[in-house]
């Protein structure tokens, strides 16, 4: 298979003069398409810098968010300097996203990140009763002191659990070696823990006890 066959799925939202370099050349392979090993990459950064900005600094480049979290795309691509954004790119960057961090209004004039917030935002979400059990991954270093005093949300709004636990897993191994935790969710529920979910299936709870946990 050609590397470039590996980008078709990206392509399909591809337009011309969305994908520049920092020499505002059109980053191409040999056969004059995007290259796919660096829309990947491009595509990730991209990713990792909307993440910093709509969930923590959007002070660091004046961008003003409502206080639901929606901040305009043309702010957006005018303020960012990091980047050559466009409303094309801003697009794939969100449709793309393997774990959907990202939203855009209906008219694709706002975006917001879904979840993980450091700064004071309303997510407008509505609590829900949750699974019987809920999945959080972590790294093994963390959990003597999880089991003293449970999950903390720290500096976000919420602390995240998942029904996966492939994403589970996944998120404990970015810290070290994963450990894996289930979470009582529905006799937390019960008990008169509200429990809320976001558009792209991340369940959120103010704080996990430790008598709610176990290793799994």
């Amino acid at each position: 298979m050609e590397k470039d066959e590996l980008a078709k799925p990206i392509l399909g939202f591809w337009k011309e003069n969305v994908f520049r370099d920092k020499t505002n050349t059109l980053t191409t392979n040999n056969y004059g398409k995007p290259c796919s090993l660096k829309m990947e990459k491009q595509l990730k950064n991209i990713s990792k810098y909307l993440s910093f900005i709509l969930r923590h600094k959007p002070d660091d480049i004046g961008l003003t968010l409502d206080h639901n979290g929606w901040g305009s795309v043309d702010d957006l691509i005018e303020k960012t300097s990091t980047f050559e954004l466009t409303p094309e790119l801003i697009s794939i960057v969100v449709e793309t996203n393997d774990k959907q961090r990202f939203s855009l209004s209906s008219d694709s004039s706002k975006i917001r990140a879904n979840q993980g917030h450091s700064i004071n935002i309303n997510l407008e979400l509505t609590p829900q009763k949750p699974p019987t059990t809920l999945l959080h991954g972590t790294a093994h270093r963390f959990w003597s002191a999880i089991k003293d005093e449970g999950l903390v949300k720290g500096s976000r709004h919420h602390v995240h659990l998942s029904e996966s636990r492939t994403v589970a897993l996944a998120v404990g191994n970015r810290y070290g070696k994963p450990v894996l935790l289930e979470i009582a969710a529905a006799q937390m529920h019960t008990d008169g823990f509200e429990f809320f979910k976001t558009i792209n299936n991340v369940w959120l709870v103010d704080s996990v006890p430790p008598k709610y946990l176990k290793e799994t």
